[in-house]
């Protein structure tokens, strides 16, 4: 195999050669390192390369190889910066003079216990409030696709990274679309899981209790093999990611609650196109819009936007921020407590409202945007109110899941006619995860997503 291809293989190959002995976690892991080492001065997907450290990892991967070796063993894993690793700063894209943290997020323990290399730490953007990844600390991450657009965010970093072949696979975050997102914006797919279903220790409550960690992968079934290490119960996704899913009834919903604005005609296509598919697989498909509501987006930013004034309070040095975050950490501190604490109590029945839906659908299918993801930059100089209106006419359809708990994905659905990835979003009822990653491997199987690669990559 070419280097470059076996760069783009993904993690499921990955470990499969590793374990056959047909490649070794070391030759692996210098790979990426190399490939590191050559195109991430453009993309700046890493804030920290643990060179020595994967190296040595990959090593122990290797010692012990064969029987009883972890799903996951020798695989390198890049890991977004607001999750922990032992003894490694988490900056959450912020200057902000952080100590080294004293024990793994429980997510990374697990992946150490099924054998993984943890590569590095990916870019966030500050207090990981916006769905582009740029800091005035660390700089613009770029799309291998188009550097010249983003890569999403908040887990632009983790995105870049798994699209350009620099790690197998990566793990991110989602508080409002942030695992989503990215891999919208770079041809990957990106599952946000039921809310509970990965634990979020040593952090509590995380953004207001609306963020989650998952995967950010190639292939469902690299994405499925990493949900089945770091998830608490549920039933198998590598399983539900080889099955076929059956006749679903999927509903497109493309209309929007009061906010002045809707997709494009790029936007619109990657729908069409995504239920051409899904009809050509046997499924109904028909139109019927989720209940918004009138009220239910006050509540939704008021938790996100909370979020963000508490992370800004955590990390300190407000100073050093860039005006757009001082600016929305100044809104969201403005938020009482009784207001966050309103709007979360009425999550249950705003998912109520929303969930009528699957009375006549088994899966929704959305857009992920209104427009093409922004050019790298495009903020620049805003504050707070012009950044949040910005970012919420942008991507209107992720954060109420967030706000509900139920899952969702991000899926490729193919490329703008000069070569920049579309996405199309599907989302299910709660305790869904097997059901979407079901349906999504089969629309990959049809469709090949992960044999695209970006050019500059190659």
């Amino acid at each position: 195999m070419e280097p470059a291809d076996l760069a783009f293989a993904g993690l499921t190959r990955h470990a499969e050669l590793i374990a056959a002995g047909e490649l070794t976690s070391r030759e692996l892991t210098e790979l990426f390192l190399g490939r590191i080492a050559r195109l991430d001065p453009l993309l700046n997907a890493f804030r920290v390369v643990l060179r020595e450290r994967a190296l040595a990892e990959a090593d122990a991967a290797d010692a012990r190889r064969g029987e009883g070796a972890g799903p996951l063993n020798g695989v390198p894993i890049a890991i977004k910066d607001d999750i922990h690793i032992a003894g490694e700063v988490t900056a959450y894209g912020c200057d902000a003079d952080p100590q080294p943290q004293p024990v793994d997020s429980e997510v990374v323990t697990r992946l150490r216990a099924a054998g993984a290399v943890l590569i590095g730490k990916t870019h966030v953007p500050e207090l990981m409030a916006t769905p582009f990844t740029e800091s005035p600390t660390f700089g613009v991450t770029r799309n291998p696709w188009d550097p010249h657009r983003t890569s999403g965010g908040s887990s632009g970093g983790s995105a870049t990274a798994v699209a350009a072949g620099l790690a197998s696979a990566a793990l991110g975050s989602d508080g409002a679309g942030s695992i989503r997102i990215p891999a919208a914006c770079t041809g990957l797919f990106g599952l946000k899981p039921q809310r509970g279903r990965v634990p979020s220790a040593p952090d509590t409550h995380a953004h207001q209790g609306m963020a989650v960690f998952g995967p950010l992968a190639r292939s469902v079934q690299d994405a499925a093999r990493i949900m089945d290490v770091i998830a608490d119960g549920g039933p198998a996704l590598t399983e539900a990611a080889a099955t076929d899913p059956g006749r679903l009834r999927i509903a497109i919903s493309t209309g929007l609650p009061p906010i002045g604005v809707k997709p494009d005609a790029e936007q619109l296509g990657a729908v069409r196109a995504t239920a051409d598919a899904l009809r050509g697989l046997g499924h109904e498909v028909f139109e019927r819009d989720f209940d918004w509501g009138v009220t239910m987006g006050n509540r939704i930013l008021a938790r996100f936007v909370r979020g963000i004034g508490d992370m800004a309070a955590e990390t300190g040095h407000r100073d050093r921020l860039s005006r757009r975050a001082r600016g929305l950490a100044r809104i969201g501190a403005a938020i009482p407590d009784a207001v966050a604490r309103s709007a979360a109590d009425q999550a249950a029945a705003d998912a109520q409202r929303l969930n009528r839906i699957y009375e006549h659908a088994d899966v929704v299918l959305t857009p992920m945007f209104t427009r093409r993801p922004p050019r790298v930059r495009e903020f620049d100089g805003r504050g707070g109110v012009r950044t949040l209106v910005g970012m919420s006419r942008l991507a209107p359809y992720n954060a109420a899941f967030n706000h509900t708990g139920q899952p969702a994905v991000s899926v490729p659905a193919g490329f703008t006619a000069d070569g920049f990835p579309l996405a199309a979003q599907l989302v299910g009822p709660p305790d869904a995860e097997a059901r979407l990653v079901s349906l999504s491997a089969q629309l990959e199987r049809a469709q090949d997503w992960a044999a695209a690669r970006p050019a500059l990559a190659s």
